[in-house]
């Protein structure tokens, strides 16, 4: 496991406030996965209901606070498939 998405699993599982509706995974370009589900934050390559995939820098912004979700997804940097409403949750944990 790389040490961003070690530090990404961290920083997720601080923010994350209750049990997610569903099953999300972040997909670092060149890095790995990260799974959000009931079970909580972890590594992993699993199928879920959303998948944001992002190149690692953009998603390190994001999870910096230097890059707005939205705004990431709004100018491509961020892709989403599957459930737009479970992506608009992980916004807010993301901002």
């Amino acid at each position: 496991m790389s040490e961003l998405i070690e530090k990404a699993v961290a920083a997720l599982s601080e923010r994350m406030d209750g049990e997610l509706a569903g099953s999300a995974k972040f997909v670092l370009s060149g890095e790995g996965a990260i799974m959000i589900d009931a079970s909580g934050v972890r590594a992993g390559d699993e199928e879920a209901d959303v998948t944001l995939t992002a190149d690692a820098d953009v998603f390190q912004q994001i999870l910096e606070g230097e890059l707005n979700p939205t705004g990431a997804f709004m100018s491509g940097k961020l892709t989403v498939d599957g459930d737009m409403g479970l992506a608009m949750q992980l916004a807010s944990v993301l901002s």
